[in-house]
């Protein structure tokens, strides 16, 4: 199985987490020290595929990180043409979750897809339309084994898997629908006794992507709504898992850019609660191309889920040393600076910042310094001319003059009065003029 690393230092610790490839619908699961994250895989459409302006998925891969800074693309899980039951035409190849069976230790990864028409054993047609498969594997990464058929009785998309307390497995489908898995995973309770129906739902605008979350006792139904145009996440909470449940509200907002869908999972990893989701970052102009993301997740006292503001710095460390991306800042200046993509005609290669005032700064949280550096070099996008003054916290460590020369790509200064451990960096214009900057590194 192929193992393409995208853990490099241009790629690591920002949003979009994943940024060689368009993803979406990110389902995260922790194993051990590591996050695995299975989204589905947005592409552009081919010649064949007659909806231009809708989404087409022909695959699946899974990501990995220890530390949340850098992933690794593990390889493709499953595509239509290798899934027997899968259209192999139909780019239908909806949003997926994996979970480890507490009962034989394998990996299941559910994925749902639109089904080729199959006899039955009365010789009528069966499937058709969007069911719900499985693949199989030892390892979370895989390589994974599609079984033949769909899951008898289960059809739509977004399947998500709960695995409760006691180890039972749990089927949660749109609409919300819980029902108690068998032992194998590979079929659902018939048992009425089994199964749920989550009613405390809004009942206007479309309710999709169901994740169920458990903390501190609590059980939490989070999807997607459509609560106007675009969706928000909201949530129901219920002291047990066949509820009832209480409809809590909104945890996130619209996307200020108005991607149209959102489709999330939650995770605890070293203490810390994480929630994984999409945006259209790298397809500004066309949603149905999406990226996944993270942030950080907070509850108040009371349980409830603090309301949460999406970031381009996102989650985890990053290290002084590799090319940090100024772009995926925390916090602008209220005026003389913004983000602009370096190439418009190519998304994926990332964004600038551009200083063009005097004491205009931008902030880039939790570096981690393991040495105290001596040298800063930073990447600028020419024509760029100026002084840039760098802060570690609130002191000024360096201090960078980059001349009107449309050949300089890098240029460097000393560093002085830096502190080892984890800082804040700010970057501010000290002169007149125009500065773009790509990236920045120390030494």
């Amino acid at each position: 199985m192929a193992v393409v690393a995208l853990a490099s230092a241009a790629v690591s610790a920002q949003n979009p987490i994943v940024r060689d490839q368009f993803s979406a619908d990110p389902s995260a699961l922790v194993v051990g020290d590591k996050v695995y994250v299975f989204p589905s895989h947005d592409i552009k459409a081919p010649a064949e595929y007659a909806r231009k302006d809708w989404f087409c998925m022909a695959d699946y891969h899974v990501f990995s990180s220890s530390n949340l800074t850098d992933w690794t693309d593990n390889g493709m899980i499953v595509d239509q043409w290798s899934a027997p039951w899968v259209n192999a035409s139909g780019y239908s190849m909806w949003a997926p979750d994996c979970k480890q069976n507490p009962n034989n230790g394998k990996y299941y990864f559910f994925f749902p897809a639109g089904a080729k028409p199959q006899p039955s054993a009365d010789g009528r047609r069966g499937f058709g339309g969007n069911r719900v498969g499985i693949c199989t594997s030892d390892y979370p990464e895989g390589p994974y084994t599609p079984e033949a058929t769909p899951i008898e009785g289960v059809g739509g998309i977004d399947p998500c898997i709960f695995v409760d307390d006691d180890g039972t497995g749990y089927l949660v489908m749109p609409g919300i629908t819980i029902t108690k898995l068998n032992p194998d995973w590979k079929s659902i309770s018939t048992d009425p006794a089994d199964r749920h129906r989550v009613e405390e739902v809004p009942t206007k605008g479309l309710v999709e992507g169901p994740y169920l979350y458990k903390h501190n006792g609590k059980y939490y139904m989070t999807f997607p709504w459509a609560r106007d145009v675009e969706e928000v996440l909201a949530y129901c909470m219920a002291d047990n898992i066949f509820g009832p449940y209480k409809f809590m509200g909104v945890f996130f907002e619209e996307h200020a850019n108005h991607c149209w869908t959102n489709h999330h999972s939650i995770i605890e990893f070293k203490g810390q609660t994480y929630l994984f989701y999409h945006h259209n970052e790298f397809s500004p102009d066309f949603d149905k191309n999406r990226s996944v993301c993270a942030d950080s997740i907070f509850f108040e006292p009371d349980g409830t889920i603090r309301m949460v503001k999406p970031t381009l710095r996102g989650i985890g460390v990053t290290d002084s040393k590799s090319q940090i991306q100024l772009d995926r800042y925390t916090q602008l200046s209220a005026s003389g600076d913004s983000i602009a993509y370096l190439e418009p005609s190519n998304y994926f290669a990332g964004w600038k910042t551009v200083f063009y005032e005097k004491g205009a700064w931008a902030k880039y949280n939790t570096v981690d310094f393991k040495k105290a550096p001596k040298k800063v070099t930073v990447k600028v996008v020419p024509p760029s001319a100026g002084t840039l003054e760098i802060l570690q916290d609130d002191n000024v460590i360096a201090t960078v003059d980059v001349p009107a020369d449309r050949q300089f790509v890098t240029v460097s200064g000393k560093v002085s009065g830096a502190k080892k451990g984890i800082h804040h960096l700010k970057v501010r214009m000290a002169t007149a003029g125009k500065v773009q900057v790509d990236w920045l590194t120390f030494e």
